[in-house]
């Protein structure tokens, strides 16, 4: 009993004790303060990063695999006459992906092409993407007004489009949305459809925030042609490409890396040089998910170094603490007082100043985050185990580096300590 109302009355003696150095005591928990902080802000910044990395990767789906038309450096193969440049992804790479590979549910053909869109007196450069009805069934988009594309738009040929909301302001302000003819190129489209944006992308090619406009891509391959035409750098160029990408959904994820690999040998032989490129977001999710770690143990592994500099600094003090108070130590020694009261009164003094130090660093890890947001738009995500550990770090701290300053307390000769000025 009389050893359980001896822990309460050390721990008085620590408080009496930072009590009588006030700013002394903040400026050693300073280092506990800025340390903890900078840990949980360091660990939600980079945690924030990697969720949003690995949220958009998810979102092009762990069953898809993307392939898509890249420019070759050069083109020797016979297949650039004079400023025509061909190359890309083929209808015929389509048809053997969708006849030829086991484990499909469904090949989407997709090209994006530039062309002038006008409605009356208001003119603009759009992007326009043809496709088929199949790429709403992977994309899933909320539908403002109207509908999205459907089988029969593709089996009849219909020249109707389906706008994004970005496409709609630039085209149709002040006018009525699904109904209306726009002209695009030469022809003339009904808009049938207005779409919200995209939360994140879903496509390896094409950026759905440059995107206007979605068409048949039977329509577009009988109206639009295939063959773009540009001016660049004051000179005029000419490329046909007859797809740009092909969204390939595999009926299961065990089979997507395998389903893969066969597609990439398809092109490779039908192909002579690489114009192509084979994206598996399932691959970049394992990858990224392996990065996200790699970066929180770096992160956590700097703001750590400030929580040592912080131990240090606590070291330190308590040493100068001990030195000052050796006739007090002395004193109490005389007065009966064992080792194991002395370590445990700096133990306890070094745990109060560690700790509290570490929940004020936790209020400002919390609140760092937010502001790092609101300046910058970064996102940013506080782990609970930030938290955890921030705190598990700030009670070893008191323990570890308050040990030694403890230990040469207790070791101090009473005698010599009485003598002490």
């Amino acid at each position: 009993m009389i050893r359980m109302l001896r822990i309460p009355r050390e721990a008085r003696l620590a408080a009496r004790a930072i009590g009588a150095h006030k700013l002394r005591s903040l400026l050693t928990m300073s280092g506990m303060v800025f340390g903890v902080g900078s840990v949980i802000a360091m660990l939600a910044v980079g945690e924030g990063a990697s969720r949003e990395a690995v949220e958009e990767i998810k979102r092009l789906g762990s069953n898809n695999i993307f392939i898509r038309s890249i420019k070759p450096s050069t083109e020797q193969d016979g297949r650039a006459v004079s400023r025509l440049s061909i190359y890309g992804l083929l209808y015929e790479d389509e048809e053997r992906i969708r006849q030829g590979i086991p484990h499909i549910r469904r090949v989407v053909p997709v090209r994006a092409v530039r062309r002038s869109a006008r409605l009356g007196e208001r003119s603009a450069e759009i992007r326009m993407v043809a496709t088929t009805p199949e790429w709403f069934a992977l994309v899933p988009r909320e539908v403002l007004a109207g509908r999205v594309l459907n089988a029969r738009d593709s089996a009849t040929g219909a020249p109707v489009c389906v706008l994004t909301e970005s496409g709609a302001r630039r085209l149709l302000a002040t006018e009525h949305a699904v109904g209306e003819r726009i002209r695009i190129g030469a022809h003339v489209f009904e808009v049938v459809g207005i779409i919200a944006p995209p939360r994140l992308s879903s496509s390896a090619t094409v950026s759905e925030d440059e995107v206007d406009a979605y068409v048949p891509i039977e329509v577009a391959r009988r109206l639009l042609g295939e063959i773009e035409r540009r001016f660049v750098a004051g000179s005029f160029t000419m490329e046909q490409v007859e797809l740009h990408e092909l969204l390939v959904e595999v009926t299961d994820s065990r089979h997507v890396e395998p389903v893969a690999e066969a597609i990439e040998a398809m092109l490779r032989h039908f192909h002579r040089m690489p114009d192509y490129q084979v994206k598996v977001p399932l691959a970049l999710l394992r990858e990224a998910e392996k990065t996200k770690k790699r970066f929180n143990i770096v992160l956590g592994s700097i703001a750590g170094i400030s929580l040592l500099v912080g131990g240090i600094g606590i070291m330190n003090i308590m040493l100068a603490s001990v030195t000052e108070r050796t006739r007090e130590i002395g004193i109490r020694r005389a007065l009966g007082a064992r080792r194991r009261h002395i370590i445990r009164q700096f133990l306890i003094e070094t745990v109060v100043l560690s700790v509290t130090g570490g929940l004020i660093g936790m209020g400002l890890g919390l609140a760092l985050p937010k502001i790092i947001t609101s300046v910058s738009g970064m996102p940013t995500v506080v782990p609970l185990y930030g938290i955890v550990l921030s705190f598990g770090i700030s009670v070893l701290t008191g323990i570890v580096f308050g040990l030694y300053p403890a230990l040469r307390a207790a070791r101090l000769d009473p005698i010599e300590a009485l003598r002490h000025e």
